[in-house]
């Protein structure tokens, strides 16, 4: 998949220029959905379990998939595995914020979730404005700069592994940088109004997931913290993208294995109430009878 999509996306550029106006939407939403899933299915997987023993080759998926997704993976993995996974979608803290940066309480009010259309929207416009610092690093060959506080903090303290993730990063960065210059020199009209827009419409998209991911959860119990969905259809698509409160339960562990995650925690997942949606996350607006735990759960960390 990860292939296909390299492959595919630089002959929607080449053919822009002679493809005609109902192929040029078809291919606009083909790379929407290739994004978007790459993002919440391929790249996330990747990001909890590499799919090589080899350093080497996991490098090269990185860098494929940075120019697939528009965005370094391995920046990805920091910011996913060692700060979401480590707080989980937490509330607002004594100091004003959550340690959860993608939180989805981040920016709410009263202890609530914050809007929809803000979290998803805004999320999309922060994400631009980071793509567009990556393109800015070029003045120092993409490296991660002193001012990059956050990556810098979530980066391995093992001086061997950080210089690896640190360089990695840079791989990413380059490759998606000039991944863009190739796209504008091959059409610079491509890039503008269908590759810009695509991307854009797939970051909302992907934090249209998160929001639904934990929307009405528990955010003070690690076992109901998130919100799983069952289907097999679903999960025979996405590599058992539903299994969500076990991927949050286990998050290292593969995702061919999330079923047994759930059987070997049953007890602890059905100990309280939690949320099972009959939907899928990214059109988790369709719940209308979720349950709001949340709102019946103390508003403090634990």
């Amino acid at each position: 998949m990860s292939l296909t999509q390299f492959a595919v996306t630089p002959i929607l550029a080449i053919t822009w220029d002679t493809a005609s106006l109902p192929a040029r939407v078809a291919g606009g939403v083909l790379l929407t959905l290739m994004t978007t899933y790459n993002i919440i299915v391929i790249s996330h997987l990747f990001t909890h379990a590499p799919w090589f023993a080899s350093n080497r080759l996991n490098a090269v998926v990185s860098v494929v998939n940075s120019v697939n997704i528009g965005q370094s993976v391995q920046a990805y993995q920091l910011t996913h595995v060692r700060n979401h996974h480590r707080f989980n979608n937490d509330r607002i803290g004594p100091d004003g914020t959550t340690r959860d940066t993608s939180s989805t309480y981040r920016k709410g009010k009263n202890g609530q979730h914050e809007p929809l259309l803000s979290y998803a929207l805004g999320g999309a416009v922060d994400s631009i404005v980071g793509r567009i610092n990556d393109a800015a690093a070029t003045v120092r060959l993409w490296k991660v700069g002193q001012g990059e506080e956050r990556l810098l903090a979530l980066a391995s303290r093992r001086e061997q592994r950080r210089r690896r993730e640190l360089r990695q990063i840079q791989a990413d960065r380059a490759a998606h940088c000039l991944s863009l210059v190739v796209f504008a020199t091959v059409s610079w009209q491509w890039t503008v109004f269908c590759y810009v827009p695509a991307f854009f419409i797939a970051l909302s998209l992907v934090n249209v997931q998160n929001y639904f991911r934990h929307y009405g959860a528990n955010p003070e119990d690690r076992a109901t913290d998130s919100v799983s969905h069952y289907s097999r259809v679903y999960n025979f698509l996405t590599f058992n993208d539903g299994y969500h409160q076990e991927h949050h339960l286990s998050p290292g562990t593969h995702w061919s294995q999330m079923p047994e995650v759930k059987e070997r925690q049953w007890d602890r997942l059905e100990a309280q109430p939690r949320i099972v949606s009959p939907v899928p996350a990214i059109v988790g607006f369709l719940d209308r009878r979720r349950p709001l735990l949340h709102e019946a759960q103390p508003q403090s960390r634990s």
